[in-house]
């Protein structure tokens, strides 16, 4: 991995940040947000249309910039500093790498040139609030994660030769103007249920007469209704669709392979987390800056409080915390990149990620965020907590985005799960070894009998020591005072097998 930047990604971040810093400010994004779609559509179209920035990881073919995950995670970087209310994620993160997996040639000329330029807009729609793990980010998307069985969901069925879908998603993020939903539903019944990817053509919402008006749209298509939430973090918009009946279009070819469909889904979740960690630490660097910035004007006791050492080591901590995020989430964006050929398959359009690097990013820059964005309020003292302050715009993102993606324990618990850090041979838990001195690895020990070759636990079963000499199957050797192979239960200490105790699992290097 090369960690020094391109001229071209410099280039991309000075111009984004340029521009934003002009008109992007907090009094901006609050107005912004109070607006039907949610966002600046004339600075949007700016940025799409100047800048390219939805199809900064599309392929040129499809009139994309034709870079990567690395730099899309670079420009969302930038938004996340002013934090900006667009439909980038949505679109360049969720939709666009979909319908570049999986679209069939047709639907990838017809859609992506027009996502890229910012002529249309897309997102993925998953029923249940289950996006995370749609993704692969927080479990596995080999199950009924898109709802299941007859009812619950979203149903889809053939009919005179149209595929129809029913039900309804909720938290489908910036639902209720994307003109282009990728909706994810169950087809071919209960007994033959499986969950494909369908396309949904929606028109944008017209003028709004009224609230009823802004947080309910017209879409033009029958049965299709778009309702915006009341969401804490405005910034980041998000909707209920209810589908009756809706006419779709099965995303690919022929009828549909679901392992592709979750291959793709995961390899664009390796992408979207890169993406959002690197918006965070975006984020959490503006909010420090500005806390560092406040701290040094707001006199005290006769002096600035930031002269205060106890205020300096809570910003000095703030600082490390947050190059380390900034440094994780560039390489999972590099990661989600590497072997990046741009061609079709389950595989995605980036290639195969590092298991488990954009889900441990993504959970250490949320938690970077957390701690700014509540750091931020508390040195702002009384004014702070005003909730027209432009501290709480970070810290309703800080609260929004683990409900996103999150939340971050589960991130690292499904991050270890595909690095196999607590799981050995057989299924069996690595390093954990009974108060009896039992407990099996998937591994043999090392030439001397003991255990330290491989890491904690004790030895299988069909592990022989270096005198020839089995180690029994249970609790460890026979030789120790009570028959349980030590005196303490911690394992044998003539090189039996076991080992003198409990030893951590192996780091992961991700």
């Amino acid at each position: 991995m090369d960690a020094a930047f391109t001229e071209e990604q410099h280039e991309i971040r000075r111009t984004l940040r340029e521009l934003l810093l002009k008109r992007c400010g907090p009094d901006e994004v609050k107005a912004a947000v109070r607006t039907p779609p949610g966002y600046d559509e004339q600075l949007w179209r700016q940025l799409a249309g100047r800048l390219g920035l939805p199809g900064l990881a599309l392929p040129t073919a499809y009139g994309g910039v034709g870079c990567g995950p690395t730099e899309l995670a670079l420009a969302c970087e930038e938004t996340g500093r002013a934090v900006l209310p667009s439909p980038l994620i949505a679109t360049a993160a969720l939709a666009a790498p979909l319908i570049l997996a999986l679209g069939s040639e047709r639907q990838r000329t017809a859609l992506l040139p027009a996502l890229a330029t910012g002529e249309l807009t897309g997102t993925l729609a998953v029923p249940g609030g289950q996006l995370a793990t749609a993704l692969a980010l927080t479990g596995p998307n080999d199950g009924d994660w898109a709802g299941g069985g007859r009812a619950g969901g979203i149903q889809a069925r053939m009919q005179d030769g149209t595929w129809r879908l029913y039900g309804e998603a909720g938290q489908v993020l910036n639902g209720h103007t994307a003109d282009v939903l990728v909706v994810a539903a169950h087809t071919g019944g209960f007994a033959r249920s499986r969950t494909l990817l369908f396309l949904v053509r929606a028109a944008a919402p017209g003028p709004a007469d009224g609230a009823d008006a802004r947080r309910r749209a017209d879409t033009g298509v029958p049965g299709l209704l778009r309702t915006r939430q009341t969401a804490l973090d405005e910034t980041r918009p998000q909707a209920r669709l209810e589908l009756r009946e809706v006419p779709a279009e099965l995303l690919g070819e022929g009828d549909g392979d679901e392992a592709a469909v979750a291959g793709a889904l995961a390899s664009a979740g390796a992408a979207a987390a890169a993406a959002l960690a690197a918006e965070a630490v975006g984020t959490a660097d503006t909010a420090l800056a500005r806390t560092v910035a406040y701290v040094r004007e707001r006199e005290q006791f006769g002096r600035p409080i930031g002269s205060f050492q106890a205020v300096q080591h809570r910003l000095a901590d703030l600082y490390v915390t947050l190059q380390a995020a900034r440094s994780a989430a560039y390489y999972a964006a590099w990661s989600a990149g590497r072997g990046r050929s741009g061609a079709e398959g389950a595989a995605g359009p980036y290639g195969a990620a590092e298991p488990g690097a954009g889900a441990l990013a993504l959970a250490q820059a949320l938690e970077t965020l957390r701690a700014v964005a509540a750091e931020a309020v508390q040195l702002h003292g009384g004014i702070g907590f005003t909730w027209e302050h432009e501290a709480h715009l970070y810290f309703k993102r800080a609260a929004c985005d683990e409900l996103l993606l999150g939340p971050v324990h589960r991130l690292r618990a499904r991050a270890a799960e595909e690095a196999g850090l607590f799981a050995g041979g057989a299924g069996e838990t690595v390093g954990s070894a009974a108060a009896d001195g039992s407990g099996t690895r998937g591994r043999s020990g090392a030439a001397d009998g003991s255990n330290e070759a491989g890491g904690g636990g004790t030895r299988p079963a069909s592990a022989e020591a270096a005198d020839g000499s089995d180690v029994a199957e249970g609790p460890g050797a026979a030789d120790g005072p009570d028959g349980s192979g030590a005196s303490d239960g911690s394992g044998a200490s003539d090189g039996s097998g076991a080992s003198a105790g409990p030893r951590a699992p192996e780091a992961v290097e991700v």
